[in-house]
């Protein structure tokens, strides 16, 4: 062997060790935004109330219409949050994520308004979601690896032809989340709050006070149900081709 090749070797094995850095996962992203939004809001810099809003009032209000009478009340309940938000950041202890708080005080909120309002729940929402007529195919979601729990498959039927142009369609979307609104409070938290708001499965069953098996039911069956919306809003456009 060269032993002019040795330092040569050792120089540049060296160069990548110390230039090597562990990729960050989504989680780890999130975190790290959410660590600035936090001292952002912390220091009162103007805008960075109004990105927190923007990220997440939508999935508030979508959660809040389950546990209040209508959209109005739903509103004003989100509105109070926001309020109990801008109080209580200097309190806030960081001991869960920055989003996981919110939504954590708005349930909380939301519960109280519908207890004071002595609403009575559809019956749909009252069912228990170990139901055997809402049975979900576990064939039809990834049984291991990164994407566990996510769809296989796509609705059916999609074709080469038909997906980009269903995909882009407001009629698509809509159908989505027309479902979205239709789901029983159960199943309609757990979807927003995993699928649509990306929080993590353990901060989830401590927001809902719910077991991360129960967890992972419920998400399967509100995923089935949104699915099945989809699958229906295909089947009608292709018959009317």
């Amino acid at each position: 062997m060269n032993a002019d090749a040795i330092p040569v070797t050792e120089s540049f094995s060296h160069r990548m060790v110390t230039s090597w850095k562990p990729e960050l996962t989504q989680s780890d992203v999130v975190a790290n935004e959410e660590i600035v939004l936090l001292a952002r809001l912390r220091q009162g810099e103007e805008g960075a109330f109004d990105e927190l809003v923007m990220r997440h009032h939508s999935a508030l209000i979508r959660m809040a219409m389950g546990h209040v009478a209508d959209r109005e009340v739903a509103e004003e309940v989100v509105q109070d949050t926001w309020l109990a938000v801008i109080e209580g950041l200097g309190r806030f202890e960081r001991r869960s994520s920055l989003r996981t708080w919110v939504f954590g005080i708005m349930i909380h909120k939301a519960k109280d308004r519908g207890v004071r309002e002595k609403r009575h729940l559809p019956f749909s929402s009252c069912v228990s979601v170990d139901d055997s007529d809402e049975a979900v195919d576990p064939s039809r979601f990834h049984q291991s690896g990164e994407w566990t729990g996510h769809w296989a498959l796509p609705p059916q039927p999609w074709d080469d032809q038909t997906p980009e142009k269903l995909l882009a369609s407001q009629q698509a979307v809509n159908a989505m989340n027309q479902a979205i609104e239709t789901l029983p409070r159960t199943l309609r938290d757990v979807l927003i709050l995993r699928d649509v708001e990306g929080v993590d499965a353990k901060e989830v069953c401590e927001n809902l006070k719910i077991t991360e098996t129960n967890l992972y039911v419920r998400l399967h069956r509100a995923r089935e149900r949104v699915r099945r919306a989809v699958e229906t809003y295909l089947e009608g456009q292709q018959s009317v081709v």
